[in-house]
């Protein structure tokens, strides 16, 4: 009996273990980022984010104008169909609970879940080791924003002018 009772104890704390030090880090949504990057102090991360039509990008796929879009491309809900969404909702699949946040914080710098809490985002350092994705140049969000702006429905992408309105960065001290 008390052999069985041992390796129940040791299982059990293993699959603690496992979880507790084994756990992906989450998506948490923009409402999580915009308690602390909505000052000027922090650059109004939020606010740009926001006004801009990332903000906006899986609500206009249940709007009149993207019906004839969808149907030129073969699809017959875009709300619902991933050839939009990778697009619109990057997180549409894993993180169904902020589809309708469109492009929001975490499609370009990851999950947030371990990275969110104010001792963490404190240091830059701390923050990349908790998951926090920093794009390292100009270069590097070129390329990440032509994942989808390359061939966004035949219209011609210009990197520059669209960084101008959605860049945000935290001002210097």
């Amino acid at each position: 009996m008390k052999k069985v009772l041992f390796v129940f104890m040791v299982v059990m704390i293993a699959l603690t273990l496992s979880w507790v030090f084994g756990q992906t880090p989450t998506y948490v949504g923009a409402a999580k980022c915009k308690i602390c990057h909505q000052t000027e102090k922090q650059g109004q991360q939020y606010p740009i984010w926001e006004k801009s039509s990332h903000s906006q990008s899986a609500a206009v796929l249940s709007t009149d104008k993207a019906k004839p879009i969808a149907q030129q491309a073969g699809v017959q809900d875009p709300t619902t169909d991933s050839k939009c969404l990778q697009c619109h909702s990057p997180l549409f699949e894993k993180a169904p609970e902020i589809k309708g946040e469109g492009v929001t914080c975490e499609v370009c710098h990851g999950p947030g879940s371990e990275y969110k809490k104010l001792s963490v985002m404190k240091s830059k350092e701390e923050s990349a080791k908790n998951g926090l994705i920093f794009l390292a140049n100009p270069e590097a969000i070129k390329t990440w924003c032509l994942t989808c702006h390359e061939k966004g429905h035949g219209k011609p992408f210009d990197f520059a002018a669209s960084w101008e309105k959605i860049k945000h960065t935290v001002p210097a001290k």
